[in-house]
């Protein structure tokens, strides 16, 4: 019966290890939970230091965030999300992550789709990030510092 071959699958947080968010930023982190090539979707927490900012980026894909800890918001809008808040972004949308000051670094859950389209002042693409780029940032980190790497990539 086809429901006898869905393959699902179970990651533990203490499995998989912070990676610096090379060659953005040393002081932002992603844990890697699920690389996908077929959908073109990344699965991670991210985590960043209270008051840092990242650049302007856009998105190919939607894009679902949930704040497990910390306070931080777009440059271009109004909100602030907070623990518990959940940011859906539409494919396509441009925007610039800050955090907030606080006392807790920002972590987040998030589930992305497509490319992560990195964007200069004048609103070029400077760089790219994708399942692709994350697999390579994520074993290289993992046989420089002694890790096993597991395959995120699949479904098993």
């Amino acid at each position: 019966m086809f429901f006898d071959q869905i393959q699902t699958a179970c990651i533990n947080d203490d499995d998989i290890p912070w990676v610096p968010f090379t060659p953005y930023s040393d002081k932002v982190f992603i844990k890697y939970f699920k690389l996908d090539p077929i959908r073109g979707e990344t699965i991670t927490l991210l985590k960043a230091p209270a008051s840092g900012k990242m650049p302007m980026h856009q998105h190919t894909g939607t894009v679902i965030v949930y704040t497990l800890q910390g306070r931080w918001k777009y440059r271009e809008h109004d909100w602030i999300a907070s623990k518990g808040s959940v940011v859906y972004e539409v494919a396509g949308s441009s925007h610039t992550p800050q955090a907030l000051p606080d006392e807790d670094n920002i972590i987040t859950l998030n589930i992305v789709q497509g490319d992560l389209l990195f964007l200069n002042p004048r609103k070029q693409v400077v760089a790219m990030e994708n399942w692709r780029t994350g697999w390579e940032r994520y074993a290289a980190y993992c046989n420089s510092n002694g890790y096993s790497i597991r395959d995120l990539t699949s479904f098993g």
